[in-house]
């Protein structure tokens, strides 16, 4: 009987069954998805998220940025002129003989009363030849002859005017007739009149189509839509595919396990199927047409999902991205191949099972005998990591690339693609090392429990598979750890100092350079505005601490700059920041007492590091600004290493005075001092309300305001890199783990039945997740750090000291924390009993 039934027979004819059979495979298959759709959820769920994800991150990546027309309406071509004097209406007349059709649009600026911001009064036709996608109506009409005027939303609201509301500016008064907006940028404030009903304007715009001819031959003001486009590789689209892509590659790696459990627990049907007479090629089809149709499933059902989370969020991103966006406005391709991807990913996903299954010879399948585990390649570690070390080649030749001059104008493509070869070899080098990592594990697992053993000879065991899911987790971390690493190493930066410019409580009221208004003619004119009188500044002070009580404050700080300044002679970064006085009551606000400060220290800052920093030069006097880079620091105008000392006291805020110049060094080096601002801080957050208000308090008597700006803190960044990272590892994870222990169903029936107990259970599933999470924390971590020494080795800008700035509570983390949640999880959920102990199930 085993000779008869142990192969499959041949089938006469080359075709073994032709069509009808692959047909009839199919339909089994699908009929497997659909009736095991509960055993496939965790993949076809993974599968959904990931085009579903991909869907909004493109849609809002690529609808974020401007359009690309935006401005030229429907017209190829634009030119722009500050006034329109004879010679541009001349200019005019020139295009309109030669190219036909154009459009002139006058804009005038005018101030917001009492405040800084101005909108323009813009002459328009709504119906013009080229300008109808640059308006739109909300409310009203558009203005028709002298007596009209539309506004924007925000000139409205500035205005306190509304439909009926008299506008008075420019010396006339008209009716508000309507409400209108610009869709291609809504931040564009404005007031709409009808042609010819600007005076003097300040910017004429001028659209038309000029097909074929060169806009340099035009003039220097002429610009076409093409040149105007940005042509960076770098854009919304690239880095979509590359996310989706690098997505995909982790539902391979996943499902590779998943469709291994599903094959082993149909093999007694494939037996069956066999027996009948399917060629291995048939039974191959069976499970490489169900990743095909999971794949399927997975991404229609993505598409789906992702179609209804973006016309959800759609008015949330029009509202941050500052134009409008049409519903179906979506970068198509990006959809359609991270849907393609998600197929192929599930297909190939599946192939690899399908061999080990077509293996299988048929009475092993009858009697429910899953296939000897196959040994690693041996290869496959010595391959990895010689990928490895090329992608540490790779990645800093893309930085070298990226620092050098070519990298501005011609080379962006080539240094796009080598970062992206770079990182793909990265990944791929990771997936290759890590079943290796766990055949060490395995061995150096040798003193350990039983049950820890049993675990880890297991993986070793089945590292074929259990490494596809190892590296999945790796580049899991792998992205965490970069971003972290990285981040770290920049918001670390003593020199070149990254962060928020202040805190939520604070801002800061600077005194404009013109004596009067903002808008100030002196502002344009060569020699400047003059210098601001005590008079004036003592003016000026009495509005900041007005401004200070209407936000609930006395705690006002007046912040003092000297002719002084910090330079760092060496390669890398240059100083960036403000060097204000240590005034003795700077030194109170923030609770710094005499005591604390060196009597010889010249300069005292937060910045960590910078004490330690060599090669400092402090530069002072009326040459301050004169000798850089490697000249020689002469006494008369540079004091060479100063000693700075670090005072965490003082503010973090790069706007804040994070570093100050004290008072022995203005004595030393006899610097002038000047009144730069005036420092608020309110007893509780800002809120917009306060914010406006002090701006326009401000505006009155020629000041302007700075508050705390949308850039996030180092902390936020490595916080939100690090818990994206455990969370996707864990998720893969615990996908991996529960499928890797089904692989192992036979083992643990065996162990079940010789008197082993939940302890047991439970001990091996948490010594599996342990395993596998500290596994690929590390090697996650190493692999980050191969991505950033290979990165800053050749950096011009930041250097190999960049890394010394270590993320050491988010690294442990990772290392650490991970696996013992993983240990945890599994300690909790292993413990169930096997269905059946004394034989195995037919499913």
């Amino acid at each position: 009987m085993s000779v008869t039934v142990g192969e499959r027979p041949a089938l006469a004819g080359g075709s073994n069954g032709g069509v009808p059979a692959r047909r009839a495979v199919i339909r089994w298959a699908w009929r497997l998805l659909r009736r095991e759709w509960r055993q496939q959820l965790l993949i076809l769920a993974l599968i959904t998220v990931a085009v579903a994800a991909t869907f909004v991150g493109s849609a809002v990546a690529t609808n974020t940025p401007p359009p690309a027309g935006a401005g030229f309406g429907t017209a190829t071509d634009m030119a722009t002129f500050s006034s329109l004097s004879p010679h541009v209406t001349a200019k005019i007349a020139a295009f309109t003989h030669r190219f036909g059709r154009v459009e002139v649009i006058e804009n005038q600026a005018l101030p917001v009363p009492g405040s800084v911001t101005t909108y323009s009064l813009r002459a328009q036709n709504p119906h013009g030849a080229f300008s109808q996608p640059m308006l739109s109506l909300v409310s009203g009409h558009y203005p028709r002859g002298t007596g009209q005027v539309a506004l924007t939303g925000g000139v409205a609201s500035e205005l306190h005017l509304g439909l009926g509301g008299t506008w008075r500016a420019d010396g006339s008064a008209r009716r508000v007739v309507g409400i209108v907006t610009n869709p291609q940028n809504l931040l564009d404030e404005f007031a709409l009149v009808a042609p010819g009903q600007v005076s003097t304007p300040t910017l004429v715009t001028v659209l038309f189509d000029a097909p074929g001819v060169d806009p340099h031959s035009l003039g220097p003001s002429v610009v076409s839509r093409t040149s105007a486009a940005s042509t960076n590789v770098l854009n919304p689209v690239t880095i979509s595919l590359a996310a989706a892509t690098l997505g995909m590659l982790l539902i391979a790696l996943v499902g590779v396990a998943g469709f291994t459990v599903l094959a082993q627990r149909r093999l007694r049907s494939i037996g069956m199927l066999g027996a009948q007479g399917a060629t291995d090629a048939h039974v191959r089809l069976v499970v490489s047409a169900n990743g095909f149709a999971t794949g399927v499933v997975g991404a229609a059902a993505g598409f789906a999902l992702g179609l209804v989370a973006w016309l959800a969020y759609r008015p949330r991103t029009e509202a941050s991205a500052h134009h409008a966006i049409a519903a179906f406005q979506l970068p198509w391709l990006v959809i359609f191949v991270s849907m393609a991807l998600a197929v192929l990913a599930a297909y190939l996903a599946a192939v690899r099972p399908a061999r080990a299954i077509a293996r299988v010879p048929i009475v092993a399948a009858l009697a429910g005998r899953p296939p000897a585990p196959r040994q690693a390649r041996r290869w496959a570690g010595p391959t990895g990591v010689g990928l490895l070390v090329l992608a540490f080649f790779l990645i800093g030749l893309a930085s070298e690339q990226a620092t050098s001059a070519a990298a501005e104008t011609g080379n962006q493509s080539t240094l796009f693609l080598t970062l992206v070869v770079g990182l793909i070899v990265l990944c791929v080098g990771v997936v290759l090392v890590a079943p290796t990592c766990l055949a060490l594990l395995a061995r150096a697992a040798g003193r350990a429990p039983i049950v820890v053993r049993l675990a880890l000879r297991d993986l070793a065991r089945y590292r074929v598979r259990s490494g596809a899911a190892l590296g999945a987790i790796s580049i899991s971390v792998l992205i965490a750890g970069i971003i972290c690493v990285i981040a770290a190493a920049r918001f670390g930066s003593a020199i070149d100092y990254v962060g928020p410019n202040l805190a939520p409580n604070q801002l800061i009221v600077y005194p404009q350079e013109a004596p009067t208004t903002p808008n100030a003619p002196c502002l344009h004119e060569p020699g400047g505005c003059p210098p601001l009188t005590g008079a004036q500044l003592a003016a000026m002070a009495a509005e900041a601490r007005g401004i200070a009580a209407s936000l609930g404050s006395r705690d006002v700080v007046q912040l003092e700059t000297t002719d002084s300044a910090l330079q760092h002679n060496a390669s890398g970064r240059s100083w960036a920041g403000t060097l204000y006085l240590a005034t003795p009551q700077l030194l109170r606000a923030y609770g710094i007492t005499a005591a604390q400060v060196s009597p010889d220290a010249e300069i005292l800052s937060m910045r960590p590091g910078l004490s330690t920093m060599t090669n400092m030069q402090f530069l002072y006097g009326a040459t301050k600004f004169g000798p850089v880079g490697n000249s020689p620091c002469s006494p008369s105008y540079c004091l060479a290493n100063p000693k700075i000392e670090e005072v965490s006291a003082l503010p973090s805020g790069t706007s804040a005075p994070n570093t100050v110049v004290t008072e022995h060094a203005v004595r030393q080096f006899h610097l002038t001092t000047t009144t730069a601002g005036w420092l608020i801080q309110s007893p509780g957050s800002l809120t917009a309300g306060q914010i406006s208000a002090a701006q326009r308090t401000a505006a009155a008597t020629g000041l302007t305001v700075e508050t705390r700006n949308s850039i996030p803190t180092s902390a936020e960044i490595l916080d939100a890199a690090t818990v994206f990272g455990i969370l996707l590892a864990l998720g893969i994870l615990a996908m991996s783990v529960g499928l890797l222990r089904s692989e192992t169903a036979s083992d643990l029936r065996t162990l079940t039945a010789t008197g082993a107990g939940s302890t047991a259970r439970r001990a091996i599933s948490a010594a599996t997740a342990g395993a596998l999470a500290f596994t690929g924390a590390v090697v996650g971590i190493v692999a980050a750090y191969i991505a950033a020494i290979g990165f800053f080795r050749t950096s011009q800008l930041d250097t190999l000291s960049s890394l010394t700035s270590l993320p050491v509570a988010n690294l442990l983390l990772i290392l650490v924390g991970m696996p013992v949640i993983a240990v945890l999880g599994g300690w909790l959920l292993g413990g169930r009993e096997p269905s059946a102990i004394g034989r195995r199930p037919l499913e």
